[in-house]
């Protein structure tokens, strides 16, 4: 049994097929520019042995051709399959905000799981109940400071109120099981980070809110991220993004 979710992301860039205009596979990030500038992180696991299938040349493919790429378990491939996507979904949302931001007011006084450790921790752990990142890489993995290795999501998530998803575990394939542990506990979700598809789609997997990423101006954005650019927010990339929240 595939992944839903994956599934449905592919089918749509298939019938909102188009031509790839830029494929850009940063350090960090990952874009395509086709009808509009996608991202999704750059999914490196370090192994040099990994090619994209068809670097050099993935320009001359179509967006449902690169949507297909989600399916692979090469994750940069996969990272490529995801930028394809977001670059065919209109990035609109009901307001321009962070959505660490919304998670803070929405989760205060709850117990909060984050998939996906994100900066500003702190006030997470000044305003929740109870915290808990869960989080894939073993170096980051501290239960004293509350950040679990992904593989406590059974038991955490459910008695979780408020989940905060990465959009990257689309990549990861783990994406289909974090909600349905999210929606058995009947948690509030948020899938968040620059490779959310805004897709109300992603309402019907149970799904709250949607806080990604709008590119204003594509080619200055594939600049930077082509020469190095970390976490992405509005101010360090001098207004080249915006942060858009979009609610069911």
């Amino acid at each position: 049994m595939g992944s839903k979710v994956i599934e449905s992301l592919i089918s749509y860039a298939k019938e909102n097929d188009c031509e790839i205009k830029n494929a850009t596979v940063g350090v960090t990030w990952t874009c395509v520019l086709s009808k509009y500038c996608g991202v999704s992180m750059s999914y490196n696991t370090g192994n040099e042995d990994l090619d994209v299938k068809g670097f050099g040349y993935l320009e001359e493919k179509r967006v449902g051709e690169l949507a297909e790429y989600l399916r692979s378990w090469n994750l940069l491939e996969a990272s490529v399959g995801l930028a394809a996507i977001n670059s065919v979904i209109e990035p609109k949302g009901n307001t321009e905000a962070n959505g660490l931001d919304v998670a803070i007011e929405i989760g205060k006084g709850k117990k909060i799981v984050m998939i996906g450790k994100f900066p500003g921790l702190q006030k997470f752990k000044e305003v929740a109940k109870e915290f808990i990142v869960l989080e894939l890489n073993p170096f980051l993995i501290d239960p004293s400071q509350g950040i679990l290795p992904s593989t406590a999501a059974e038991t955490v998530i459910e008695d979780a109120q408020v989940v905060i998803i990465t959009a990257t575990t689309i990549i990861n394939k783990s994406i289909d099981r974090l909600l349905e542990l999210s929606r058995r506990a009947n948690a509030y979700v948020i899938l968040i980070g620059p490779s959310t598809p805004m897709l109300d789609l992603m309402f019907d997997f149970g799904v709250d809110v949607l806080a990604g990423i709008k590119v204003n101006r594509p080619y200055s954005f594939i600049k930077k991220i082509s020469q190095g650019c970390g976490m992405v927010n509005p101010s360090k990339l001098e207004g080249d993004v915006s942060f858009i929240i979009r609610t069911r």
